[in-house]
């Protein structure tokens, strides 16, 4: 394993839940940039690596979800899941840039919103001291 790779790895593994959930949705927005540019590049294959890099994380903050804790939330973001996943196999299939930049864009703004929800949950504990 290169220094790299172990550096990755041990970013990953002592990491808090709060950290892999955002590295997961950086994650996934980085491929799916990737496969829009592979798209509109006629990469097929590099298109293909990127997706089913992006989809493998979408799957994995899908089935990450506790609906015994999360309730209509997690319903409502398994239900949002289930569209990028949907607009990412039409994408692939119609080699079509604008599904992977649709999910891409809806990942943004969870993504921007966990930010905001992990720092308000930050601050909040640092009030109660």
């Amino acid at each position: 394993m290169s220094k790299l790779n172990a550096y990755r790895q041990t970013a990953v593994t002592t990491a808090s839940r709060e950290q892999v959930l955002i590295m997961l949705y950086e994650g996934a927005i980085k491929y799916l940039r990737k496969a829009s540019e592979c798209a509109i590049a006629k990469d097929l294959a590099g298109k293909g690596v990127a997706v089913g890099k992006a989809h493998d994380i979408i799957n994995e903050l899908s089935n990450s979800l506790d609906f015994n804790v999360g309730g209509d939330i997690a319903k409502n973001l398994e239900r949002l899941y289930a569209f990028m996943v949907e607009q990412i196999t039409r994408g692939n299939l119609e080699n079509d840039p604008e599904k992977f930049d649709q999910a891409r864009k809806l990942l943004e703004n969870l993504l921007e919103g966990w930010k905001g929800a992990i720092e308000q949950v930050k601050q909040q504990k640092v009030k109660a001291g």
